[in-house]
């Protein structure tokens, strides 16, 4: 069913907003962080244990993100085991020796699945770690079940850039560095719901660690030059491809650019912004949860989601 695609810069009705579910406090899951060593690194890794059939979920966030920012998400998926870790020189894994590509860091993933007791994942990837998450199927086709890519692209040549206002500010690790910068700027730089509520960009921003510059600039040089178009049509897993209609840093088209390269996915485009996993992370958990429990993952379809208007129908209201 495809709805009316409204803008996300528009406040939802009244309403909604007193009846929504409390997307900034979801109910938290049980955490369990562990050190993992590997060469002369130590990753942080994050564990939420729960159930692991069809497979448990590893979950890689966006460039200078730590996991913390995660939580609203992972609360939203339920009871499904999640596997997470800050990439090196991030929240608080160490540097690493020398600079790395993105395929050093899926074969570091690998090691991480493994540790974790886990020979096989069903694969999540935010923006920068959507671009890790293409990396880990294609290196590690075996370990990757299912795939769904959010708020990502295909890299170079293949890719729809952000506006040259916000890619300057993505240069830099600021926004992470400082949290007033963050709230400030964080309508500008994700769209959607953060546009305008300011609780949403002030709990984000709260839930920081801050990266170190040389983290974030491995992780820039990581991304820079590489692209997946060339490879992107021998990718045999189900994948689903989520993006936001109202994204300033990886524009929709990206989104239908991977739709197009992956021959067994599917895309579905939300009125939301480039954080749609945070500012709509129930609305997101059922489409992923959806999809990695269905049978007929790879139903081609796109549609275009109010979220207010969704999880008003969601509970009956009119």
């Amino acid at each position: 069913m495809t709805t009316q695609n409204q803008s996300s810069t528009t406040k939802p009705p009244l309403d909604f907003l007193l009846n929504a579910p409390d997307v900034l406090h979801p109910t938290p899951r049980l955490l369990l962080l562990k050190e993992v060593r590997i060469g002369s690194m130590t990753l942080r890794v994050a564990h939420w244990p729960g159930r692991s059939t069809p497979a448990p979920i590893l979950l890689f966030n966006g460039i200078g993100g730590n996991f913390e920012l995660l939580t609203p998400f992972v609360a939203a998926l339920g009871d499904v085991e999640v596997i997470s870790f800050d990439m090196p020189g991030i929240g608080g894994s160490t540097l690493p020796p020398y600079p790395y590509r993105m395929s050093t860091v899926a074969r570091l993933a690998v090691h991480v699945l493994k540790k974790m007791g886990h020979n096989r994942a069903d694969v999540i990837g935010i923006s920068w770690g959507g671009a890790l998450a293409q990396q880990f199927a294609h290196t590690a086709p075996s370990r990757c079940r299912r795939l769904v890519l959010c708020a990502t692209m295909a890299g170079s040549p293949l890719s729809w850039p952000a506006s040259p206002s916000v890619f300057w500010k993505l240069l830099s690790p600021t926004r992470y560095l400082k949290p007033g910068y963050m709230e400030r700027e964080a309508g500008r730089l994700y769209g959607g719901r953060f546009r305008w509520d300011k609780d949403l960009a002030r709990d984000y921003a709260s839930r920081i660690k801050k990266p170190s510059r040389a983290g974030y600039l491995l992780q820039l040089s990581a991304i820079t030059g590489w692209g997946s178009a060339l490879w992107l049509w021998r990718l045999r897993q189900p994948t689903l491809v989520l993006a936001g209609s109202d994204d300033p840093i990886s524009p929709p088209i990206n989104g239908h650019i991977l739709a197009k390269l992956i021959p067994n996915s599917r895309l579905e485009v939300l009125d939301e912004g480039h954080l749609f996993v945070i500012a709509q992370p129930q609305i997101t958990a059922d489409l992923v949860r959806d999809f990695l429990e269905g049978e007929n993952a790879s139903q081609t379809k796109s549609e275009h989601r109010r979220p207010w208007s969704a999880a008003m129908h969601a509970d009956g209201s009119s």
